[in-house]
């Protein structure tokens, strides 16, 4: 990108947003003016941007103008709010929310895997950033879909706090000071205490007895798989780390596989990086995943109960890729030069 491109960030003040403005400034995304814009909640902030230091305004109709592309990342309804005014008014839009993930008229794009969907005139004005846990998980089933088929996908998530915003980090935080120095557990942001804690359940709870989030990351990965028939279950945990997903994944592939192959297969795929030396103790972990690009796969192994089973581990930095740096790529890819 040779040209420089006027932007904005509804949801400045949250950690997305936040994590939008470093991705910027890292990949040295070619900005003429960044817009932050939040709600009256966030006024008086500011937040620092290739030294200099901007203000949050309010989100106001008239803050969509004068912009070529915004990135939405203040909740579900906001976007649905304002959204479509800024895609009329000719703006590109990437929407970090769920409010336009499984419209089928929108993309919903991790660009290593089906970002061929921006590539050609006319591009579209939405594209959907996917949920924090199908955008990695993708990265890692697009090349096996590819070579080997897949019959069927079982997961468990372990999903950090900060999957659930600000608040969600400083309620671990206050409830681990507190077991420590008060003996006071204080919760608002969970249903249960999550200091030392599992919490089995991320969303609200349907009818059959999944949960929002276990729905989300089915939906997403079959559409961003282009496999709307894929047979994928989902378990949703929230776990007390502060940063970092990361998923168990069981898999039966549809033809036999040799497990140097899949390993060399997963290394050459963008964005994907194998840490897989179990003997070193050297495996993928929330910890060292955090503020890191790359999506670490390794325990890589045979499922004996199944034919032509897998089994492995990942891990994430989810306000990254699955979130920030995913944003960031979408708008790189609709700003380039059609392919």
């Amino acid at each position: 990108m040779t040209a420089s491109y006027r932007l904005a960030i509804v949801g400045a003040s949250g950690l997305v947003g936040h994590e939008i403005v470093a991705v910027l400034q890292e990949r040295e995304f070619p900005v003429e003016s960044l817009r932050l814009l939040g709600s009256d909640r966030s006024l008086g902030q500011s937040l620092r941007f290739c030294e200099h230091q901007i203000p949050i305004d309010v989100l106001e109709p008239r803050s969509l103008e004068d912009l070529d592309l915004c990135f939405f990342t203040a909740g579900a309804k906001v976007s649905r709010d304002f959204l479509p005014l800024a895609a009329s008014r000719g703006i590109f839009c990437v929407d970090n929310t769920s409010a336009f993930r499984t419209d089928p008229a929108i993309p919903l794009v991790v660009p290593e895997v089906n970002g061929d969907l921006l590539d050609k005139a006319p591009r579209p004005r939405i594209v959907a950033n996917p949920n924090c846990v199908a955008a990695p998980l993708t990265l890692v089933l697009a090349p096996l879909l590819q070579k080997y088929g897949l019959r069927r996908v079982v997961l468990s998530t372990y999903q950090a706090v900060s999957g659930a915003g600000r608040r969600a980090t400083e309620e671990l935080s206050a409830q681990v000071v507190g077991m420590f120095n008060t003996g006071r557990i204080e919760r608002s942001v969970f249903p249960h205490q999550i200091a030392f804690n599992l919490i089995p359940q991320i969303g609200d709870f349907e009818e059959d007895g999944a949960t929002g989030e276990e729905r989300k990351i089915v939906a997403e990965t079959r559409k961003i798989l282009r496999s709307p028939e894929m047979r994928l279950s989902a378990t949703a945990v929230r776990v007390p780390v502060f940063n970092g997903h990361s998923q168990s994944v069981n898999i039966e592939l549809d033809s036999p596989y040799d497990l140097e192959e899949v390993r060399d297969l997963l290394d050459a795929q963008p964005g994907v990086l194998v840490q897989d030396a179990p003997a070193d103790l050297d495996y993928p972990m929330p910890l060292p995943a955090t503020t890191r690009d790359e999506v670490f796969v390794g325990r890589l192994r045979r499922d004996p109960s199944i034919d032509n089973g897998l089994n492995l581990f990942l891990s994430s930095d989810n306000l990254r890729k699955g979130a920030a740096l995913n944003a960031v790529q979408i708008a790189e890819r609709l700003l380039a030069p059609a392919r």
